[in-house]
């Protein structure tokens, strides 16, 4: 099966910091790859696969405020659908701009769609709802409107994540700057607990940091580490009590959580969007409604395994089960589309 996997710009694939669907990208391309897929990877140029990368867009624009994102996109999925003919299938990870092409090519296009960005967007999705496939990545993300034709998990390399039996003595956020993941929770939380917070992360709303996180840092209650690589995440998550994960947004999915419990840190996370289908109450965490009960998970933390945390995800979350279940969804349209040809 030949295969055009479509991964964005704004990182690299993989990414060197934060890019979490560039990340995905690049789990689910190289396992593929391992199985013996013939997969094409269209990326920036300074990505990394063991699959053929093709690209026009040498760097990433997060990184090169040089170039203009919406020049370097229309020039890269161009690109893909420039060669559609090519391949068996091309697997969209670049949101909705593309399905706009996908009228251009019998070339069938499956989509992930890695969450909404505003209901504004819903338009595009709804136009190409019965002409190209969508892919949901938690059940709780599902728009009602839609059609779908599998819900398929993230999964993430094990190998990168190794387990920890023993915690260190701080409890952890791990994510985006930003309101909507909730870091003053995560730090009022640490305050009334008198447990450290260790905070890492890039900061996405400048303001917010200012205000809201940054009169708090003082190196010892509170340390923020900044933007962790793969190189140091590891040993980040492994090193937490918990990860706190309050957060004030329908979480499509939450990779952090997931990576954060393969090193066998529970993960204590107000119970909205895709948690309550990541995390198993009392058993790999503590799902909560609001700091009062965060702060009391935090005293309860003890009676999670760590070790059934690790196990949690062995048994549903890694990428060799996403790579398995994306390899169905491939094999089903491209004999559903034998079947229709086959009755015209």
């Amino acid at each position: 099966m030949k295969i055009a996997m479509l991964s964005p710009l704004s990182w690299r694939t993989p990414p060197r910091h934060y890019g979490p669907w560039e990340n995905v990208v690049s789990l689910l391309t190289e396992q593929l790859v391992a199985m013996g897929e013939d997969v094409t990877l269209f990326a920036t140029g300074d990505s990394i696969t063991r699959g053929k990368l093709a690209w026009v867009c040498e760097r990433p624009y997060s990184e090169d405020p040089s170039l203009d994102p919406k020049v370097w996109e229309c020039l890269h999925i161009a690109e893909v659908f420039r060669r559609a003919d090519e391949f068996d299938l091309i697997h969209n990870q670049f949101d909705f701009l593309p399905l706009s092409f996908s009228g251009f090519t019998r070339t069938p296009v499956v989509t992930t769609i890695h969450g909404f960005s505003s209901p504004a967007i819903l338009p595009v999705y709804r136009k190409y709802n019965k002409r190209t496939y969508y892919v949901a990545i938690s059940e709780s993300d599902k728009c009602a409107e839609l059609d779908y034709i599998a819900t398929i998990h993230h999964g993430i390399d094990l190998a990168q994540f190794p387990y920890r039996k023993e915690p260190g003595e701080y409890l952890l956020f791990f994510g985006r700057i930003h309101y909507d993941k909730g870091v003053h929770e995560a730090i009022e939380v640490a305050r009334r607990t008198g447990i450290r917070l260790v905070i890492a992360g890039i900061v996405q709303d400048e303001a917010y940091f200012r205000e809201q996180v940054e009169p708090h840092i003082d190196g010892s209650s509170v340390e923020y580490l900044g933007s962790v690589g793969p190189e140091k995440r590891q040993a980040v998550l492994g090193g937490a009590l918990a990860l706190l994960h309050l957060i004030h947004f329908d979480e499509p999915f939450g990779l952090s959580v997931v990576e954060s419990m393969a090193c066998g840190t529970p993960v204590i996370a107000f119970g909205r969007g895709s948690m309550p289908e990541i995390i198993r109450d009392g058993t790999t965490g503590f799902l909560v409604e609001d700091v009062d009960a965060a702060v009391q998970a935090v005293g309860r933390i003890d009676t999670i395994s760590r070790r059934r945390c690790r196990d949690e995800v062995e048994e549903r979350f890694t990428c060799r089960r996403m790579a398995d279940e994306y390899l169905a969804v491939y094999q089903k349209i491209l004999e559903d589309r034998e079947n229709d040809d086959g009755t015209d």
